[in-house]
Protein backbone atom coordinates (compact mmCIF):
# COMPACT_ATOMS: atom_id res chain seq x y z
CA UNK A 1 0.00 0.00 0.00
CA UNK A 2 1.70 3.42 -0.68
CA UNK A 3 0.24 7.14 -0.99
CA UNK A 4 -0.68 6.59 -4.60
CA UNK A 5 -3.02 3.64 -4.35
CA UNK A 6 -4.57 5.59 -1.27
CA UNK A 7 -5.37 9.41 -3.46
CA UNK A 8 -6.46 6.44 -6.33
CA UNK A 9 -8.78 4.91 -3.96
CA UNK A 10 -10.08 8.49 -2.58
CA UNK A 11 -10.93 9.15 -6.04
CA UNK A 12 -12.57 6.31 -7.07
CA UNK A 13 -14.51 6.68 -3.86
CA UNK A 14 -15.75 10.02 -4.81
CA UNK A 15 -16.51 9.33 -8.38
CA UNK A 16 -18.72 5.84 -8.01
CA UNK A 17 -16.97 4.83 -11.60
CA UNK A 18 -13.54 3.57 -12.47
CA UNK A 19 -13.82 5.91 -16.02
CA UNK A 20 -14.26 9.10 -14.21
CA UNK A 21 -12.40 8.63 -11.25
CA UNK A 22 -9.47 7.63 -14.14
CA UNK A 23 -9.86 10.94 -16.49
CA UNK A 24 -9.79 12.95 -13.00
CA UNK A 25 -6.39 11.50 -12.55
CA UNK A 26 -5.06 11.44 -16.45
CA UNK A 27 -4.92 7.34 -16.51
CA UNK A 28 -6.04 4.72 -18.12
CA UNK A 29 -9.07 2.24 -16.54
CA UNK A 30 -7.34 -0.87 -16.76
CA UNK A 31 -4.18 -0.48 -13.87
CA UNK A 32 -6.49 2.20 -11.93
CA UNK A 33 -9.01 -1.13 -11.48
CA UNK A 34 -5.99 -3.14 -10.96
CA UNK A 35 -4.70 -1.09 -8.43
CA UNK A 36 -8.38 -1.41 -6.41
CA UNK A 37 -7.96 -4.86 -6.83
CA UNK A 38 -4.53 -5.26 -5.51
CA UNK A 39 -5.80 -3.02 -2.50
CA UNK A 40 -8.40 -4.97 -1.65
CA UNK A 41 -6.22 -8.46 -1.93
CA UNK A 42 -3.44 -6.40 0.40
CA UNK A 43 -6.62 -5.27 2.76
CA UNK A 44 -8.04 -8.90 2.77
CA UNK A 45 -10.97 -7.37 2.55
CA UNK A 46 -13.75 -6.11 -0.27
CA UNK A 47 -13.56 -1.97 -0.31
CA UNK A 48 -16.01 -1.53 -3.33
CA UNK A 49 -19.64 -3.20 -3.87
CA UNK A 50 -19.91 -2.75 -8.23
CA UNK A 51 -23.54 -2.56 -9.11
CA UNK A 52 -25.37 -1.28 -12.46
CA UNK A 53 -25.25 2.32 -11.93
CA UNK A 54 -21.88 2.42 -10.57
CA UNK A 55 -19.21 1.26 -7.65
CA UNK A 56 -20.51 2.18 -3.90
CA UNK A 57 -18.40 1.92 -0.92
CA UNK A 58 -18.68 -1.44 1.28
CA UNK A 59 -19.33 -1.06 5.36
CA UNK A 60 -15.36 -1.51 5.24
CA UNK A 61 -14.22 0.48 2.38
CA UNK A 62 -16.09 3.50 4.18
CA UNK A 63 -14.01 2.81 7.33
CA UNK A 64 -10.90 2.88 4.92
CA UNK A 65 -11.92 6.08 3.26
CA UNK A 66 -11.61 7.82 6.45
CA UNK A 67 -8.38 6.40 7.63
CA UNK A 68 -7.05 7.01 3.96
CA UNK A 69 -8.03 10.25 4.02
CA UNK A 70 -6.78 11.37 7.30
CA UNK A 71 -3.35 9.90 6.21
CA UNK A 72 -2.88 11.94 3.05
CA UNK A 73 -4.13 15.30 4.86
CA UNK A 74 -1.36 14.08 7.37
CA UNK A 75 1.42 13.38 4.87
CA UNK A 76 0.68 16.53 2.92
CA UNK A 77 0.43 18.58 6.26
CA UNK A 78 3.94 17.07 7.13
CA UNK A 79 5.52 18.04 3.73
CA UNK A 80 4.28 21.81 3.95
CA UNK A 81 5.86 21.78 7.79
CA UNK A 82 9.15 20.50 6.50
CA UNK A 83 9.22 23.63 3.86
CA UNK A 84 8.06 26.21 6.32
CA UNK A 85 11.55 27.10 6.74
CA UNK A 86 11.94 28.47 3.79
CA UNK A 87 9.08 31.23 4.89
CA UNK A 88 7.15 30.37 2.64
CA UNK A 89 8.95 31.42 -1.07
CA UNK A 90 9.30 28.56 -2.67
CA UNK A 91 7.34 25.56 -3.56
CA UNK A 92 4.79 24.19 -6.42
CA UNK A 93 1.12 25.59 -7.18
CA UNK A 94 -0.56 23.37 -9.07
CA UNK A 95 -3.18 26.01 -10.74
CA UNK A 96 -6.43 24.90 -12.92
CA UNK A 97 -7.23 27.20 -15.84
CA UNK A 98 -10.11 27.96 -18.05
CA UNK A 99 -9.07 28.56 -21.45
CA UNK A 100 -10.62 32.48 -21.47
CA UNK A 101 -8.71 33.37 -18.27
CA UNK A 102 -5.12 34.47 -19.46
CA UNK A 103 -6.87 37.09 -21.66
CA UNK A 104 -8.30 38.72 -18.22
CA UNK A 105 -5.55 38.52 -15.45
CA UNK A 106 -3.31 35.56 -15.73
CA UNK A 107 0.29 36.58 -17.35
CA UNK A 108 1.30 39.81 -16.12
CA UNK A 109 -0.05 39.08 -12.25
CA UNK A 110 1.97 35.72 -12.54
CA UNK A 111 5.27 37.43 -13.89
CA UNK A 112 5.38 39.67 -11.41
CA UNK A 113 4.73 36.96 -9.03
CA UNK A 114 7.52 35.34 -10.23
CA UNK A 115 9.88 37.84 -9.45
CA UNK A 116 9.19 38.06 -6.35
CA UNK A 117 8.96 34.23 -5.98
CA UNK A 118 12.00 32.92 -8.56
CA UNK A 119 11.58 29.23 -7.01
CA UNK A 120 8.52 29.21 -6.97
CA UNK A 121 6.66 26.76 -10.00
CA UNK A 122 3.08 26.04 -11.59
CA UNK A 123 1.98 23.07 -12.35
CA UNK A 124 -1.44 24.02 -14.95
CA UNK A 125 -4.73 22.18 -16.00
CA UNK A 126 -6.85 23.47 -18.31
CA UNK A 127 -10.40 22.71 -17.98
CA UNK A 128 -13.51 24.35 -17.95
CA UNK A 129 -15.09 25.38 -15.25
CA UNK A 130 -16.98 22.06 -13.54
CA UNK A 131 -13.72 20.44 -14.55
CA UNK A 132 -11.48 22.18 -12.68
CA UNK A 133 -14.26 22.07 -9.49
CA UNK A 134 -14.07 18.55 -9.49
CA UNK A 135 -10.49 18.73 -9.36
CA UNK A 136 -10.58 20.99 -6.99
CA UNK A 137 -12.28 18.97 -5.03
CA UNK A 138 -10.27 16.18 -5.32
CA UNK A 139 -7.52 17.31 -4.06
CA UNK A 140 -5.74 17.36 -7.66
CA UNK A 141 -5.25 20.75 -7.85
CA UNK A 142 -4.57 23.66 -5.25
CA UNK A 143 -6.49 26.18 -7.02
CA UNK A 144 -8.20 27.16 -9.87
CA UNK A 145 -9.46 30.12 -11.93
CA UNK A 146 -13.13 29.72 -12.85
CA UNK A 147 -16.35 31.59 -13.89
CA UNK A 148 -19.64 31.85 -12.35
CA UNK A 149 -22.25 30.11 -12.48
CA UNK A 150 -21.11 26.64 -10.58
CA UNK A 151 -22.18 25.19 -7.66
CA UNK A 152 -19.81 26.28 -4.54
CA UNK A 153 -20.61 23.40 -2.24
CA UNK A 154 -17.06 22.66 -0.50
CA UNK A 155 -15.69 25.57 -2.11
CA UNK A 156 -13.64 28.90 -0.72
CA UNK A 157 -13.73 31.62 -3.45
CA UNK A 158 -12.03 35.09 -4.37
CA UNK A 159 -14.38 37.23 -6.86
CA UNK A 160 -11.39 38.62 -9.11
CA UNK A 161 -13.46 40.38 -11.98
CA UNK A 162 -16.34 41.36 -13.45
CA UNK A 163 -17.14 39.79 -17.35
CA UNK A 164 -20.05 41.10 -19.20
CA UNK A 165 -22.55 39.44 -21.74
CA UNK A 166 -21.39 40.47 -24.86
CA UNK A 167 -23.34 40.61 -28.82
CA UNK A 168 -21.38 38.46 -31.60
CA UNK A 169 -22.80 39.12 -35.26
CA UNK A 170 -22.13 39.58 -38.47
CA UNK A 171 -22.86 43.49 -38.67
CA UNK A 172 -23.31 42.99 -42.81
CA UNK A 173 -25.92 40.29 -42.15
CA UNK A 174 -27.14 41.40 -38.90
CA UNK A 175 -28.36 45.43 -38.78
CA UNK A 176 -28.66 45.93 -34.86
CA UNK A 177 -28.52 49.98 -33.65
CA UNK A 178 -24.87 51.29 -33.30
CA UNK A 179 -23.59 51.76 -29.69
CA UNK A 180 -24.48 49.97 -26.83
CA UNK A 181 -27.69 47.28 -27.71
CA UNK A 182 -30.89 47.02 -25.45
CA UNK A 183 -32.31 44.10 -24.99
CA UNK A 184 -35.26 45.14 -27.16
CA UNK A 185 -32.81 44.94 -29.74
CA UNK A 186 -32.46 41.23 -30.15
CA UNK A 187 -36.35 40.43 -30.18
CA UNK A 188 -36.43 39.46 -34.10
CA UNK A 189 -32.92 38.53 -34.20
CA UNK A 190 -31.79 34.57 -34.27
CA UNK A 191 -30.19 33.79 -31.04
CA UNK A 192 -27.33 31.36 -30.71
CA UNK A 193 -27.16 30.08 -27.27
CA UNK A 194 -24.37 29.30 -25.07
CA UNK A 195 -26.26 27.26 -23.06
CA UNK A 196 -24.10 27.71 -19.53
CA UNK A 197 -26.34 31.01 -19.58
CA UNK A 198 -29.44 30.02 -20.51
CA UNK A 199 -31.45 30.70 -17.04
CA UNK A 200 -29.66 34.40 -17.11
CA UNK A 201 -30.83 35.22 -20.35
CA UNK A 202 -33.94 34.14 -20.07
CA UNK A 203 -34.70 35.81 -16.92
CA UNK A 204 -33.52 39.09 -18.64
CA UNK A 205 -35.96 38.49 -21.67
CA UNK A 206 -38.63 37.61 -19.28
CA UNK A 207 -38.15 40.67 -17.43
CA UNK A 208 -38.33 42.75 -20.36
CA UNK A 209 -41.16 40.77 -21.84
CA UNK A 210 -39.40 39.05 -24.72
CA UNK A 211 -39.90 35.67 -25.89
CA UNK A 212 -36.28 35.07 -27.77
CA UNK A 213 -35.70 33.00 -30.47
CA UNK A 214 -32.94 30.70 -30.16
CA UNK A 215 -32.19 29.26 -33.76
CA UNK A 216 -28.84 27.42 -32.38
CA UNK A 217 -28.15 25.82 -28.81
CA UNK A 218 -24.26 24.79 -27.91
CA UNK A 219 -22.64 23.39 -25.26
CA UNK A 220 -19.18 25.03 -26.29
CA UNK A 221 -18.55 28.73 -25.84
CA UNK A 222 -15.80 28.37 -29.09
CA UNK A 223 -18.24 26.71 -30.97
CA UNK A 224 -21.25 29.31 -30.34
CA UNK A 225 -18.62 32.26 -31.40
CA UNK A 226 -17.82 30.31 -34.79
CA UNK A 227 -21.12 30.02 -35.61
CA UNK A 228 -22.30 33.47 -35.46
CA UNK A 229 -19.12 34.38 -37.24
CA UNK A 230 -20.71 31.98 -39.89
CA UNK A 231 -23.42 34.44 -39.98
CA UNK A 232 -26.08 31.77 -38.29
CA UNK A 233 -27.04 34.43 -36.01
CA UNK A 234 -26.29 36.27 -32.95
CA UNK A 235 -24.15 35.04 -29.87
CA UNK A 236 -24.53 36.27 -26.31
CA UNK A 237 -21.40 35.51 -24.51
CA UNK A 238 -18.72 36.77 -21.82
CA UNK A 239 -16.97 39.79 -23.28
CA UNK A 240 -13.03 38.06 -22.96
CA UNK A 241 -14.79 34.88 -24.64
CA UNK A 242 -15.64 36.90 -27.90
CA UNK A 243 -12.35 38.94 -27.48
CA UNK A 244 -10.40 35.47 -28.24
CA UNK A 245 -12.38 34.19 -30.93
CA UNK A 246 -14.51 36.59 -32.46
CA UNK A 247 -13.77 37.61 -36.17
CA UNK A 248 -16.57 40.02 -36.35
CA UNK A 249 -18.68 42.81 -34.26
CA UNK A 250 -18.34 42.48 -30.94
CA UNK A 251 -21.03 44.61 -28.96
CA UNK A 252 -21.79 45.88 -25.47
CA UNK A 253 -24.95 45.22 -24.02
CA UNK A 254 -27.19 47.69 -21.67
CA UNK A 255 -27.84 45.30 -18.65
CA UNK A 256 -26.14 45.14 -15.76
CA UNK A 257 -26.99 41.91 -14.94
CA UNK A 258 -26.08 40.15 -17.75
CA UNK A 259 -22.32 39.47 -16.22
CA UNK A 260 -20.22 36.76 -14.97
CA UNK A 261 -17.71 36.63 -12.45
CA UNK A 262 -14.28 34.95 -12.83
CA UNK A 263 -13.39 33.95 -9.49
CA UNK A 264 -10.55 32.10 -7.94
CA UNK A 265 -11.61 28.72 -5.57
CA UNK A 266 -9.73 26.33 -3.67
CA UNK A 267 -11.25 23.57 -1.44
CA UNK A 268 -12.98 24.70 1.56
CA UNK A 269 -10.70 23.68 4.81
CA UNK A 270 -8.18 22.55 2.91
CA UNK A 271 -4.76 23.72 4.71
CA UNK A 272 -2.94 25.78 1.63
CA UNK A 273 0.36 26.03 1.29
CA UNK A 274 2.33 29.58 2.46
CA UNK A 275 3.14 30.40 -1.25
CA UNK A 276 -0.41 29.29 -2.54
CA UNK A 277 -1.60 31.50 -0.02
CA UNK A 278 0.19 33.79 -1.04
CA UNK A 279 -0.79 34.05 -4.85
CA UNK A 280 -4.74 34.08 -3.19
CA UNK A 281 -3.49 37.25 -2.05
CA UNK A 282 -1.81 38.55 -4.77
CA UNK A 283 -4.27 38.22 -6.80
Amino acid sequence: MNLKQLHQFLVVAQEHQISAAAKLLYTSQPPLSYNMKQLEKELETKLFIRESHGIELTEAGKVFQRYAQQIVNLTGNVKEELHREQAGTMGTIKLGLMSSAGKLILPSILQSFRQYYPAVTFELTEGNTFELIKQVNSGLIDLALVRTPYNAVGIEKKSLTDDPIVAVFDNHQYQLPVGRLKLTDFSDQPLILYRRFEAMLNDGFAQAGIAPFYAVKCDDARTAVLWADQGMGVVLVPKSIAELYAHHTVRMIEHPAWVTQVQLVWQKGNQLSPITQKLIDAL
